[in-house]
């Protein structure tokens, strides 16, 4: 036989997307975070306004894990239902945030497998969890409206109350992730 044929193949791949227990873990970590934030500063903005506006610091917890785990669309909504079913214990609307947080969170998988390449790398963490929280406010918030019917009055009032604070929730979001990427990435020792 020739020497091609006995010798073995090795094929090296790198494998994104598993949601094993240090990934499981790593969520429940940062859902923790995300949690104690909205008890604390979402509380406040939440009594501020009467209960109207609840802002959601879960969705910095998923887009971060989402950055480091890089799991597939399928894999990012469990990781959106389970933030989903962490914001049940202080949201105001209940049920909304499964499909706000499921979308969200496929849509930030998507964006990270596009965007973390090249120099696009340096932006998408911060850029995609300002998108991410964005579309999910968003989503919130056309869900609310429907609930209450289109009322005239609801949509009057509602979308120029809750913009603002989606808006500033996703830029307090993108600087949080932004600036917690690589020290965790790091931590974990996690080399994508």
């Amino acid at each position: 036989m020739s020497q091609t044929a006995t010798q073995a193949r090795i094929v090296n791949t790198t494998d994104h997307g598993k949601l094993d227990i240090k990934a499981l873990v790593l969520l429940a970590v940062l859902l923790a975070a995300g949690f104690i934030l909205n008890f604390t500063v979402g509380k406040v903005i939440s009594s501020a306004t009467g209960g109207a506006i609840s802002p959601e610091f879960i969705i910095s917890a998923f887009c971060l894990t989402i950055l480091v785990v890089r799991p597939n669309v399928p894999q990012a909504l469990v990781i959106g239902l389970i933030s989903a079913a962490v914001i049940q214990i202080t949201t105001t609307s209940p049920f909304i945030d499964f499909a706000a947080e499921g979308i969200a969170a496929m849509l930030m998988a998507a964006i990270v497998k596009a965007g973390m390449h090249g120099s696009a790398k340096n932006f998408t963490p911060a850029l995609g969890t300002l998108v991410t929280t964005v579309v999910s406010g968003v989503i919130f918030m056309v869900i609310k409206l429907a609930v209450m019917g289109f009322a005239p009055e609801v949509v009057s009032v509602l979308p120029a109350a809750m913009l603002p604070v989606i808006i500033a929730t996703g830029v307090f979001n993108a600087v949080l992730v932004g600036a917690l990427y690589i020290p965790v990435k790091k931590a974990l020792k996690v080399t994508n």
